[in-house]
């Protein structure tokens, strides 16, 4: 059975995902950064060879159940997506002089009457959204295209932002929907990417079923020359008049002089055009475009695809004024987005949650250096060290499934535990204390601190693995996801 699914429906997906970020009792978003060590090829725990290409080419994560545990293995830090972090978004599309846009037309994809062949773009797309009907200029304004004159290049620049449809000297038609904000440009504004929002003003003016173009399908010939004027716009709206130019015997111009009310189709004939004297016309057929629901500029998330969101979160060194939670001492590779992960058995909540655990030692010799193997020989438990902080005694350490960072000798994967040394590759060695003590902002049970973040807690919604990152204390990484709907 011929089916689709519409843009509608994922717009209504991409309403609700954003929506989950401000409802009072919505979901909890994390951006988690984790894998400080290399991709690589290696044999995992349960002894099949993990290709994950390496750190120039790491490859696509795979969507399977891996996906919600893998994760968790290396996990760095999390931090807390807001509401003021997102936005719906549209491919950025600038302004270029030369080029020739696509327009706004109701009926993409539809076959043209009389044919078997499908009303596509100039640009050869037979869907809305996929055309490249809007820009954004040099003053963040976006604009719709609404005639390109019939499919000429632009070279002039749309600037003014009024409620009405704009002419420029070079024939486009734009109509003006919104302007980027400040916080939008800065957060939410990437290359390939944009903001999107409904403009108040625009959008209060906006009528519904207003026509504002009539494009030329065909000439037609054996007119009357002249400019044939109070046609009137034929359909299910009221009010819609028109006038048609006729020269050499053929219509070269339609102007819409009254735009009318509440058409979702709407014709002009020959029929009408020789009944407003442009006598013996024969063939000449018209498009009225219509406009969206509501009118062009109403919603402008809806006119121009909003079917995609971005995510916009910083990394500020080590967000110390979050608890220090984020390590600089180390690079990422990976970055996932949480949904309602836990924190020591309850619904996590915090601004930032630390992914690592720890270790408070004492008797400590030389340095643990970053990335090496830990081990722990009374128990058999291996890790790899993440950060070593030498002035509290502090080991953060990860334990993945793969050989030598998580998995000793006998194939399993052994908590660090009790106050047995633990050995660093290089030969550093400590004893974990028996205290319970809180330090630097982490709280250690005999000498141990689990991860803030529960591990395999909630839904690991998206994976996206990197070339390595490389944190400073001074230094701010801002992440921008786009997620599509």
């Amino acid at each position: 059975m011929p089916a689709i699914i519409t843009d509608r429906f994922r717009i209504h997906n991409s309403e609700q995902f954003q929506e989950a970020f401000s409802e009072s009792s919505g979901n909890v978003m994390y951006l988690g950064i984790g894998r400080p060590q290399a991709f690589s090829t290696a044999t995992r725990g349960d002894g099949r060879t993990n290709n994950e290409g390496s750190d120039t080419a790491p490859l696509t994560p795979a969507d399977n159940n891996n996906a919600q545990h893998f994760p968790f293995d290396d996990l760095l830090a999390a931090k807390r997506i807001t509401s003021s972090d997102v936005s719906f978004a549209v491919p950025r599309r600038n302004w270029t002089t030369g080029t020739t846009y696509d327009i706004y037309r109701h009926d993409y994809g539809d076959r043209i009457t009389g044919t078997t062949t499908a009303q596509t773009a100039n640009s050869g797309v037979s869907s809305l959204h996929d055309a490249s009907f809007y820009v954004l200029t040099t003053a963040r304004n976006v604009y719709k295209v609404l005639d390109n004159n019939g499919n000429s290049a632009s070279t002039v620049e749309p600037t003014t932002t009024p409620t009405t449809v704009i002419e420029t000297s070079d024939g486009y038609k734009w109509k003006y929907m919104y302007t980027l904000s400040a916080s939008e440009q800065a957060n939410f504004l990437s290359t390939d990417f944009m903001a999107v929002a409904t403009n108040s003003t625009v959008s209060s003016a906006a009528v519904d079923g207003a026509i504002d173009v009539i494009k030329i399908k065909t000439a037609g010939s054996g007119g009357t020359n002249g400019t044939h004027t109070n046609i009137d716009i034929r359909g299910d709206g009221t009010g819609g008049k028109c006038s048609v130019t006729v020269a050499g015997g053929l219509v070269t111009a339609v102007t819409v002089t009254t735009a009318g009310t509440g058409y979702t189709f709407a014709t002009v004939s020959n029929a009408q055009i020789v009944s407003a004297g442009a006598t013996n016309l024969s063939g000449a057929e018209l498009d009225v475009i219509i406009p969206p629901k509501g009118g062009h500029g109403k919603n402008a998330i809806e006119e121009l695809g909003g079917f995609f969101v971005m995510l916009n979160t910083s990394l500020e060194g080590t967000e110390s004024g979050n608890s220090g939670d984020v390590t600089v001492a180390n690079d990422f590779r990976k970055i996932s987005l949480i949904r309602d992960p836990l924190a020591s058995g309850s619904a996590a909540s915090a601004t930032t949650l630390r992914g690592t655990k720890a270790i408070n030692l004492t008797g400590v010799s030389s340095s643990y250096v970053v990335d090496e193997k830990i081990t722990q020989a009374t128990t058999g438990a291996v890790g790899k060290v993440v950060e070593w902080d030498s002035v509290n005694n502090i080991l953060y350490y990860i334990q993945t499934r793969h050989t030598n960072e998580g998995i000793d000798s006998n194939g399993n994967q052994t908590a660090f535990s009790g106050t047995n040394v633990v050995t660093g590759a290089g030969g550093a060695t400590g004893t974990p204390t028996t205290s319970t003590s809180t330090i630097d902002n982490v709280s250690f049970t005999s000498g141990y601190s689990a991860s803030e973040i529960d591990a395999d807690s909630g839904d690991i919604l998206y994976i996206e693995n990197r070339a390595p990152i490389t944190r400073a204390a001074d230094q701010t990484e801002n992440i921008k996801l786009v997620i599509e709907f």
